[in-house]
């Protein structure tokens, strides 16, 4: 059976339904479970300015902005890393191209198991497929891809 599970998150997908999923097969498994985000890097186009993603940004360059929005990802997540009763070790959060990011800590880390919804499209990511589908065609075990309840 599974001996590592990955659950590869975004910051609005922290839904009880596949925490549910979660919790079941890591306590099903006992296997040792990891929690995922990626960061992806923001062109400086759209993270300045009176309207950009970080307010008063105009300062920041972009590595200054991907750390600020990898810092209030862990802020976001801690609430998860308590409901799935893991440690802080345990929380991941990358920064990088979403697919690539998760299958190369599922490699490093000896990951057999994936978990991820299947509804995440975001950024450039719109253009070119989604995470997920990069992720089944790209993992080197096995993958859970969970739809979400509409």
């Amino acid at each position: 059976m599974y001996k590592h599970i990955l659950f590869a998150t975004e910051l609005n997908e922290t839904k009880s339904y596949i925490e549910e999923k979660v919790k079941k097969l890591q306590r099903l498994t006992q296997a040792k479970l990891s929690v995922i985000h990626v960061v992806e890097p923001i062109p400086s186009a759209y993270y300045s300015g009176e309207y950009g993603i970080i307010s008063g940004a105009d300062s920041v360059d972009s590595i200054g902005s991907t750390k600020i929005l990898e810092e209030r990802s862990k802020e976001v997540l801690q609430p998860l890393v308590k409901r799935l009763n893991i440690t802080e070790q345990d929380l991941h959060i990358s920064i990088g191209h979403a697919s690539g990011e998760i299958l190369a800590f599922a490699e490093k880390e000896n990951v057999d198991l994936i978990i991820t919804s299947s509804h995440g499209v975001h950024g450039l990511q719109l253009l070119l497929g989604s995470t997920t589908n990069a992720i089944l065609h790209g993992a080197k075990c096995d993958v859970l891809a969970v739809r979400l309840k509409e």
